[in-house]
């Protein structure tokens, strides 16, 4: 039976959420507030904590279609990439899991059942493999699922290794929640070469892994000692490539629907006409890495995660460029891309315009450093005394210039040279050696604070209340009492003490007790509960104590402050800059706001100006800020802008501050937007490629820096400036009574449409900035009407509708502007009774004006 990968996407997930599993989004590439990962590289690591312990969802049963990236760290697959039949920088890990719920008998059941009632795999094909100790999992194969003991293989722990190292038995790290493991394999058929697992022909083709169940049984300690868990839990992953193929009958992942798309379109945009090329199935896989690494954030640089993208673009332009590539081709493949990854590409296809401009930079750029690296290798070879280029040369070379070996290989033969491969190897696992150490879960989860306790947070509504002390740690370990002096974490069972999150930093204040004061510094989460790490400053405190919890009013209101002012920033940002604008990170302190999000140019002076006043616009309507609890979806209909990749719960919090802005958000906020008072920026730069970065002061702090800024502007006048103020004065002077002259002209063009007066009228070099003063005098001139004019200067089109207020009931300014504005090749808006707008098609205005009167018959 046929199946596109789609198609088996959504079946997985459809299968799962009929037994009870609730669908949850794909992660972030990027793993959140998890340093031991580079990237996401299994369908488990958004739910660690859960099964840690150190976080409750409001399910126990989950099941994703995880996006998973290997190309560096300690999960390193991007040398084999394209040149074997599974290995891949980017795939898709199709999982379900269980939090304490069900356990081995289900989860083999419900496996079962997915492969062959759901896909009808013929039963003959499957195997399996249980650890060696497993009775229970191979009884449930053998007796429950009737799978004859000939095809359950018992895997053992390795020769010559320590105890449970088995491939069959999983654990997170050194300590912490382990045990078996049950795998399902499927037979490709005698044809192809290889043998069961466990055998000495294991690492052949022909039985292939198709699915892991891992049964977290166990918490390992530093000695050894394995304590059973208190509640088992289910951690699976099926590779949704591996399983397409079996679904689409063939053998390589790279014969599946989306490879052949990815692989075809490559071959046209390098115009390589041999499909069965390994450069372009490189080039395949790795779009798909480098597309999704950029829609979660990450950007191409020199460090980190943005190394490692920028090593995978290097090397698929190589490989472009081997098989004849001419020019930019990379970034040609996103859209075909989108297309291909059906529902799993929606995200890709809203970010498209943005991953194609990155791809193309970085491409281009590359370019360039090719160059940079030849005159490199050519002075290397020029001076080189013998005939072999030593491995550190060409390991820097690739480090840094992105050259592979087998290029500088090419180079060197050409001018009769060889290169040292073995000492490029030591230098190569030198490195992979150093990225497994950085990538090593580096703590004893037994020694990691962890605690039941669970806090209600009841801050929206005020900044103090009443609670009692729950748990307090000292160093890491849970203590009973506190003296003067100590430094600790307190825990509440409720809290107004917001933890941070979301980027709004935690509160401050203090917690008193009958016998003690506790100065809270920062607060912060420790799984389900609130932690308030400070210092006892008086008395002693005890567990059980009752509490008062009071939050840094001051504090917390200045902090409100920024952070709704930043949901305003972000609306605005998007409506000048475009729609691509998405939040990469921000800052909310009290002293002020910092805002970072994607953008590939420095955003102009003038985009800057229009962002602020779009801001101080919508803070002087004064919206009410309102927030409603709802389903996700719900809150998705609505228009919330929700972040892709990120975590959120099944019930959500929808901050609304008119029709401006609409986001999910669980921080504290302003009130109503009229709180923050004014709204400032102080500063815009670039923090990586295509990461801009807005920093901005609100209310009180807002007039402190605009203080500042005209003390020193105090400073610096002189007589020039002075000269050029009265003459910016005098220009603006004569052309309000050039507009005043010019509005007084026009009244000659009123007509009258079912009563109402109506101003139609085209300009020409009039100024675009005194239009909204020429309106404002016309409707004083005609006391009641409708004003549509439209201008043109130095080839630009400037709009402006203008609707007296007793008729907005009628006709409204901005549905009347974006008329003749959606014809002339612009968009705009504004107020009922006054709206602009801008455009570029200047030819096509008389026409566009030649609507307005049919138009507006039909609204009066």
């Amino acid at each position: 039976m046929y199946m596109s990968t789609d198609e088996v996407r959504n079946a997985y997930l459809k299968f799962f959420e009929s037994k009870g599993h609730q669908i949850v989004d794909s992660s972030s590439l990027v793993p959140h507030n998890d340093p031991t990962l580079l990237f996401t590289n299994a369908g488990m690591n958004q739910f660690k904590d859960c099964f840690l312990g150190l976080e409750k969802r409001a399910y126990t049963r989950a099941t994703t279609a995880q996006r998973c990236v290997r190309a560096g760290g300690k999960h390193n697959d991007l040398e084999n990439v394209g040149f074997t039949a599974r290995h891949h920088t980017f795939f898709e890990m199709l999982g379900n899991f269980s939090f304490g719920d069900y356990f081995k008998d289900d989860a083999i059941s419900y496996a079962w059942e997915f492969l062959t009632e759901i896909l009808k795999l013929p039963k003959e094909r499957l195997l399996v493999t249980v650890y060696q100790t497993d009775d229970e999992a191979f009884d449930i194969w053998n007796k429950k699922i009737g799978i004859p003991a000939e095809r359950i293989v018992r895997i053992g722990d390795k020769e010559g290794g320590k105890a449970y190292e088995s491939d069959n038995f999983w654990q997170m790290g050194d300590t912490g929640p382990c045990g078996p493991c049950t795998e399902i394999f499927y037979d490709h058929g005698d044809h192809i070469w290889g043998g069961p697992p466990g055998s000495a022909e294991e690492d052949g083709d022909r039985f292939i892994e198709i699915w892991n169940n891992v049964f977290m049984q166990f918490n390992r300690h530093a000695d050894g000692t394995m304590e059973p868990l208190p509640q088992p839990s289910v951690d699976t992953g099926m590779g949704i490539e591996r399983i397409s193929a079996i679904m689409q009958g063939v053998h390589s992942n790279y014969e599946i629907d989306v490879f052949q798309t990815l692989i075809k379109a490559a071959a046209e945009v390098t115009g390589c006409d041999d499909l069965s090329n390994q450069s372009l199935r490189v080039i395949a896989d790795h779009i798909r890495s480098c597309s999704f690494l950029i829609v979660d954030g990450v950007m191409p640089s020199n460090e980190g995660r943005g190394y490692v993208l920028r090593r995978i673009i290097r090397r698929a332009v190589r490989h472009g460029n081997k098989v004849g590539a001419q020019g930019a081709f990379f970034h040609k493949l996103v859209g075909v891309l989108a297309e291909v990854m059906g529902s799993a590409g929606q995200e890709l296809k809203r970010q498209q315009a943005v991953v194609e401009k990155v791809l193309r930079i970085e491409e281009e750029n590359f370019g360039r450093t090719l160059e940079r690296g030849m005159a490199i290798l050519n002075d290397a070879l020029d001076n080189l005394d013998g005939k072999v280029l030593d491995g550190e040369t060409v390991f820097k070379l690739y480090d840094t210039y992105g050259f592979p070996a087998d290029l500088t290989n090419d180079v060197a033969r050409e001018r009769d040279f060889s290169i040292d491969e073995v000492g490029f190897e030591k230098a190569m696992e030198e490195q992979r050696q150093r990225a497994r150490e950085a990538g090593q879960f580096g703590t004893d989860y037994n020694a990691a604070i962890k605690t039941e306790a669970q806090t209600e947070f009841c801050g929206y509504a005020g900044t103090e209340g009443e609670s009692a002390v729950v748990a307090m740690f000292v160093e890491g370990q849970e203590v009973d009492a506190l003296s003067a002096g100590d430094k600790a974490i307190l825990i509440l069972d409720q809290t107004p003490f917001y933890a941070e999150s979301g980027g709004q930093c935690g509160d401050a204040g203090v917690i008193n007790t009958e016998s003690g004061l506790f100065k809270v510094e920062d607060t912060q989460k420790l799984g389900n509960a609130i932690a308030h790490h400070g210092e006892l400053t008086e008395g002693v405190m005890a567990k059980g104590d009752k509490a008062n919890a009071l939050v840094n009013a001051a504090r917390r209101a200045a902090i409100t402050l920024n952070h709704s002012a930043t949901h305003l920033l972000h609306a605005a940002l998007r409506k000048v800059l475009g729609e691509h604008v998405t939040q990469k990170g921000s800052l909310v302190k009290a002293e002020n706001l910092r805002f970072d999000f994607s953008h590939l140019e420095g955003v102009t002076a003038a985009e800057l100006k229009e962002v602020e006043r779009m801001v101080n616009a919508e803070v002087r309507r004064n919206h009410s800020i309102e927030t409603n609890i709802m389903d996700i979806e719900s809150a998705k209909q609505k228009g919330a802008m929700a972040l892709f990749g990120e975590k959120y719960d099944e019930q959500v919090r929808v901050l609304s501050m008119g029709d401006f802005s609409t986001e999910l958000c669980g921080g504290v906020h302003a009130s109503s937007t009229g709180d923050i008072g004014l709204f400032k920026i102080t500063s815009e730069s670039g923090i990586a490629a295509g990461i801009r970065r807005i920093e901005a002061v609100t209310g009180e702090a807002a007039l402190d820096y605009l203080d500042g800024q005209a003390a020193k502007a105090e400073l610096k006048l002189d007589e020039a400036a002075v000269k050029a103020k009265a003459l910016e004065k005098e220009i603006a002077q004569l052309k309000d009574k050039l507009a005043a002259a010019a509005s007084a002209k026009l009244t000659d063009k009123v007509q009258e449409i079912n009563g109402v007066k109506v101003l139609v009228a085209k300009l020409d070099g009039a100024d675009n900035k005194a239009l909204r003063g020429m309106v404002d005098d016309l409707k004083n001139q005609m006391g009641s009407g409708v004003i549509m004019l439209g201008n043109v200067s130095e080839g630009k089109v400037g709009l402006i509708a203008g609707v007296t207020k007793d008729l907005i009931g009628k006709v409204k300014a901005g549905d009347l502007v974006n008329l003749v504005a959606q014809q002339v090749g612009g968009k705009g808006g504004g107020r009922p009774d006054m709206a602009q707008a801008g455009g570029t098609d200047a030819a096509a205005l008389p026409q566009a004006l030649d609507s307005v009167v049919p138009w507006l018959t039909e609204q009066l």
